[in-house]
């Protein structure tokens, strides 16, 4: 494939799904894995490679971008870090049983996993999620820390952040408020992501046929053009979040989501 055309649908593609993200609130691996593993295919990588870095990139790019998210919410007083820390420190478990397990999976397994993921969360997305405003939030030690094991698996298996998963799950299972859930999920995810990052990592050193400039399954490439756009884009989004109707927006990412997740099922 042609560099310029290469580089212009990274461009692109970061822009999306760092404007998606501060828009909406959603991560961007929904967009930016499909396009890196599409790239990647026509580029010639085998299609199982092309997934594995697809997932191992777009998890490194989100990384950073959970990281500040939570640290926001920190400042806001938005984190119970007594929940954060046993679910994340189960979730880099999870992580790591899921990452070993993605690296001798066959990559139409793991494509079609993250595609049906992606079309239940674009569903979700169409779900309000209501707090229970009376009801004390549970905070069971081997419950937070099953939850945290699966959203690890999550992570891994299906290469994306696994919030529009967990925060259903502390507001609905363990009535904690919406924002506070959102702000837990946020400090969850930098240890699932993290987890999962460092797996792929590991288990890619030495494999032969990955893309040049690689470490591991992260392509250096494709992650210093989506992290440079990611990140701005997604500042922009925020500020354009509050000047548009929050509904309409939701539906146009859940239809979007809904489209790549079937465009992902087609062998």
């Amino acid at each position: 494939m042609d560099i310029i055309l290469y580089l212009l649908s990274l461009i692109t593609t970061g822009s999306v799904a760092g404007f998606a993200s501060g828009m909406v609130g959603v991560g961007g691996c929904f967009i930016m894995v499909p396009v890196q593993y599409w790239l990647l295919v026509s580029d010639g990588l085998d299609s199982t490679l092309a997934i594995r870095v697809a997932f191992a990139t777009g998890l490194a790019v989100t990384l950073p971008t959970v990281m500040t998210s939570a640290l926001g919410h920190h400042r806001r007083k938005a984190v119970d870090w007594q929940t954060a820390i046993p679910m994340g420190g189960a979730a880099v478990v999870g992580a790591v049983t899921g990452g070993t397990i993605a690296t001798f999976l066959p990559g139409q397994v793991l494509k079609t996993f993250f595609a049906v993921l992606v079309t239940l969360m674009a569903v979700r997305m169409f779900w309000n999620v209501k707090e229970c405003l009376v009801c004390p939030p549970r905070q069971s030690l081997p419950v937070l820390l099953f939850i945290g094991f699966c959203i690890g698996n999550i992570t891994s298996l299906a290469g994306v952040g696994g919030g529009v998963v967990l925060v259903p799950v502390l507001v609905l299972l363990l009535h904690y408020p919406v924002h506070t859930a959102i702000g837990t999920s946020s400090a969850c995810l930098i240890f699932s992501s993290a987890g999962a990052v460092a797996t792929y990592l590991w288990h890619g050193l030495g494999v032969a046929g990955l893309p040049p400039y690689s470490i591991g399954y992260v392509d250096l490439v494709q992650w210093g053009v989506l992290v440079a756009t990611t990140i701005p884009l997604s500042i922009v989004g925020v500020k354009y979040a509050h000047r548009c109707p929050a509904k309409i927006l939701r539906y146009f990412f859940a239809v979007l989501m809904f489209i790549v997740g079937v465009l992902m099922l087609i062998p």
